[in-house]
Order: structure tokens, then sequence, then C-alpha cells
């Protein structure tokens, strides 16, 4: 997934932290199918580094499990809760907040909620911008399958630092808080409706706080009355919102389907059901879609859409080997409990 450029790197950097230190580290993160599996894979073989991942039982691809359950590494916990990924996500952000725990068990994180995952994502929008012909740069628009918002920051705050990037589109799935946000300046709590592209599956999007910040003049007292009136009533309306160069698209189950068939009988490319949503508005050649993730992870989905499995080495090899998880409870109480216990 496109999480590893960030996490190889995270990986090391944490390594290197503990050379230095010579303190154990204690990862905690909460995934809705891409962020754990990478997560674990950069840490693995990392010497100090014990990994904790919350993700939603039940909710994810059968594959993206097997990439955090099948590992045999014994550092390494899959926690399955049951829930949401918001659920496990608001579990986790609890989790940090508590800094005594935090202290007590060395705890750092692999979401996106550590800018330093945002940071290394940079990296692949100043390629692909500088890989175009220069005529081309100045009218291009990325368009990035979007769930907790980190993604597409990170092309934002590159266009803040003053690559001339015309704009982003935000592509949503049937979970679409961030596409009714754009249109309607309205940022309201629905129900997490499970789809095709579970790693979409998200209805609070942790890193749009961060974007919140920057639209509201860099307060901080403004983002938390902000995030307290949604927290409390699960509604925030923007008396002025302003778009900042976004707009959005929203695709549901059918319409996903459609788009893998039609892409793979125009181009020959075998979208994920993610990336499917980047084409949600046709491909006009002046914009740069993101890719999320491999296809062989949602084999069913892709079969059903053009009839053919896509599959991938290593993750065949994952159908071999035995699933280890651990069922917590989405509360803060739970997870300290059993991190205690593990560390």
């Amino acid at each position: 997934a496109f999480k590893d450029f960030a996490l190889q790197l995270l990986g090391n950097l944490y390594e290197s932290q503990i050379t230095h230190t010579g303190h154990r580290i204690s990862v905690l993160g909460a995934t809705s199918g891409d962020t754990g599996a990478a997560a674990i894979h950069g840490l693995l073989g990392k010497e100090g580094v014990t990994t904790f991942i919350l993700y939603p039982d039940g909710r994810i691809s059968p594959l993206q499990e097997r990439q955090m359950t099948c590992t045999g590494a014994d550092n390494v916990f899959p926690l399955a809760i049951k829930g949401s990924f918001d659920d496990a996500q608001t579990a986790m952000k609890t989790v940090f907040e508590d800094r005594a725990f935090a202290e007590e068990v060395g705890l750092s994180a692999v979401n996106s909620i550590n800018l330093a995952r945002i940071l290394a994502q940079c990296v692949y929008y100043l390629y692909a911008f500088f890989s175009l012909p220069d005529d081309l740069r100045s009218d291009i628009t990325f368009v990035v399958p979007t769930g907790n918002f980190g993604n597409v920051l990170a092309g934002w705050l590159v266009q803040r630092m003053g690559v001339p990037i015309k704009g982003f589109r935000v592509a949503t799935n049937q979970n679409d808080i961030l596409h009714r946000l754009f249109q309607t300046g309205t940022y309201e709590l629905e129900a997490v409706a499970p789809s095709v592209a579970p790693s979409m599956d998200i209805q609070v999007a942790s890193n749009f706080e961060r974007f919140i910040y920057y639209a509201e003049g860099r307060d901080p007292a403004r983002v938390r009355e902000i995030i307290a009136t949604f927290k409390s009533t699960g509604k925030y309306v923007f008396e002025t919102f302003e778009s900042a160069g976004f707009s959005s698209s929203r695709t549901d189950d059918a319409q996903i389907a459609q788009i893998i068939k039609d892409v793979y009988a125009t181009y020959g490319y075998v979208a994920d059901p993610h990336t499917a949503c980047g084409f949600a508005e046709g491909f006009e050649g002046k914009e740069i879609i993101l890719a999320t993730a491999h296809p062989a992870k949602f084999p069913d989905t892709i079969e059903s859409a053009i009839g053919q499995d896509s599959t991938h080495p290593s993750l065949e090899a994952l159908k071999s080997r035995p699933i280890v998880k651990y069922s917590v409870e989405p509360t803060p109480e739970a997870i300290k409990a059993f991190m205690r216990a593990h560390v």
C-alpha cells in the first residue's frame, strides 16, 4: 500500500532512536486495513520495539487481516476490536492522552497522527509533479482516495511549501463525510457503512483537524472549539468555509465495481476498490490519480468486476500461515491493560 513509503522510513527512525537512547518503544496504531500491515512490516526485525495494532474485526479484507496476523513475530500484537475503525481510533487517541501511561510503556505512534508519516508522504507528490513536462505542471489536479485525510494533507502541505499544484480532489467511498463537507460546509457524523473499499470506511478523519488549524488562521483555541462542538453534537456548520483548492467526489459500491470494469477495459489497468474511487469523475489527462494498494488484497471485488483473479506472491504465501490475533474491547482501559501485560 502507499503507506509503506512512510512506514519503512518510520521503522528506521525508531530503530535509530532506540540505538541512541537505549529505551524500548511500544508502538500503538489503529488501522482501517492498510496502515496496520505497513506498520508491522516496517517494524519487523527492529530491536526494542513492540507493536500493537487495533483493527475492526470483520471489517477489513481477509488478506489485509492476514498481513497483520500471520507474521509469526512474538513482538507483534494485532488487536481485533468490536466496532468500526472510528471506535479503534478514538480509543487509541485517548490512550495517547494518558501521559503517565505513555511514559510507562514508551508509547509512540505509527498512524498519521504522527506527523513524520505525513512529511514522508510529501515525497511522492514532489516526484510526480516534477516528472511532468513543464507545460503541464500548472494545470494538474491530484486526485486522492481519502479516508483519514492524511494522504491528501501531505499533498496540500507540499502546495503550501510553494509547489504550484492547481488543486486536489478528495475521492470518498459511500462513507462521505468529507465529500459532504466540501460540498456544503457542514461536517456531520453518520454511521459507518461497510463497503468494498474498507480502508476508507471512516467518518471521523483525524487529519482533518490539521486542515482546520490552517483554515481557521492557525488558532488552536478555535480548533478545540470546533472539535468539541463536533464531538458533543455530531455536527459542525462552518459559517464561511474556504475549500482551499479542494473539490470532492463520492462513489458507492455499485459504482466502484463498474469503474474497476471500465478502467480495465479502457487502460488494461486493474484498480483496487479504493483507487477506483479516484476515477469517479473520469480521467481527462489533467489529473494525477494516487493509487492506494495492490488489487490482490481485494480478490472477491476484483473477480466480481472483471471476471479474473488478481494475485501477488507474498499475499498468496500468507494463506497457508496460521492467524494469531487478540480480541480486545475498544476502551482505553482494556487496551492499556493488554499493553502492560505484553511489553
